[in-house]
């Protein structure tokens, strides 16, 4: 049962809103705009899984897929993880072309596509600690002690990978291509084949991860040195991306392209939630989108189906759904 669905990942959605607030001159410009490339990629080789993951015991897995989870000043991201009563297994998804080389001896992995070499994170050394991370999870929330496992699945079908070094014997059966990750799920399921966790546990398991389930923004912000003194304010334009855009005739005006739009002030509000805060007031609201009007503020949000609590100036809005997820039944 797939308990967190899969949909553009927090991490990419962060991203593609830090790219539309930065400054083009700003000399972190570039360096975003790279990473939104390769997390696009990711997205697309993450979504080329889904074929194999309907395939598994419907009720016998607990699927979630783009988990953010806090560790201190980090971001825990772990691309899908399922869940059973007898194991827990962490997929690490790469969707690389060319020749992928797994160097367990410098523990390094690297790329060489169209004679060009480049270095990248060493995947099994993310994995391990990913793996460290939610066996941690378990002792600090007092669930018995699953055995916990990863895959590195390879989901660009034209790429091959290689592993090398004396340590090659431990890593190999943690790497595989798309088309073979359930011949490996079979495998861990014939390794693990005692209960541990009881449906009960599954459950109280279920709801912790969805509820640690957390836009990384801050981590996003520090890796990259951005403030948030850094991000453009103001509505973008829906048709030719101008910023910023103007109130007039009760819609919001384009000086560049002389189009009009009732709703581009939502796309400005997902911006917010991304990037600086998961609440807003109508005055961060004003300020953010450029608005002199308390009454006019005040209508857009409450046009833009946002949870909210408090009552006149004390009033705190709040995304709905956000990120999406499904209930677990008691």
């Amino acid at each position: 049962m797939i308990i967190k669905e899969r949909s553009i990942p927090l991490r990419l959605l962060i991203l593609q809103a830090l790219l539309r607030r930065l400054p083009l001159s700003h000399e972190k410009y570039q360096q975003v705009l790279e990473e939104v490339g390769r997390r696009s990629a990711g997205y697309q080789g993450e979504k080329a899984l889904d074929y194999y993951y309907r395939l598994l015991p419907q009720q016998k897995y607990m699927i979630f897929h783009d988990l953010n989870l806090p560790d201190g000043d980090y971001n825990c991201q772990i691309d899908t993880f399922l869940l059973t009563p007898e194991f827990g297994l962490i997929i690490d998804v790469k969707n690389m072309a060319g020749k992928l080389t797994f160097d367990t001896d410098n523990e390094q992995f690297i790329q060489n596509n169209n004679e060009k070499e480049k270095g990248y994170d060493y995947p099994i050394a993310q994995a391990e600690r990913h793996k460290k991370y939610i066996q941690e999870l378990l002792r600090a929330h007092h669930f018995p002690p699953v055995p916990i496992v990863y895959l590195v699945v390879i989901s660009n079908s034209y790429a091959s990978y290689i592993v090398t070094g004396k340590n090659s014997y431990k890593v190999k059966p943690r790497i595989c291509k798309a088309d073979v990750m359930l011949n490996r799920i079979e495998y861990v399921e014939k390794t693990f084949t005692e209960p541990v966790l009881t449906k009960k546990d599954l459950r109280k398991l279920g709801r912790l991860l969805l509820k640690m389930n957390t836009p990384p923004t801050i981590q996003i912000l520090k890796k990259y040195g951005i403030q948030k003194t850094d991000l453009l304010t103001g509505v973008h334009c829906p048709f030719c991306k101008h910023l910023h855009l103007i109130r007039k005739k009760q819609q919001w005006y384009c000086t560049s392209c002389d189009s009009y739009s009732k709703d581009a002030h939502i796309q400005a509000l997902m911006d917010y939630f991304l990037l600086v805060d998961l609440k807003i007031t109508n005055m961060e609201f004003r300020r953010f989108v450029r608005l002199g009007s308390i009454h006019i503020a005040g209508r857009l949000l409450l046009s833009a189906n946002l949870d909210y609590t408090g009552k006149n100036k004390t009033r705190v809005y709040f995304m709905k759904n956000f990120p999406t997820q499904i209930s677990i039944r008691e």
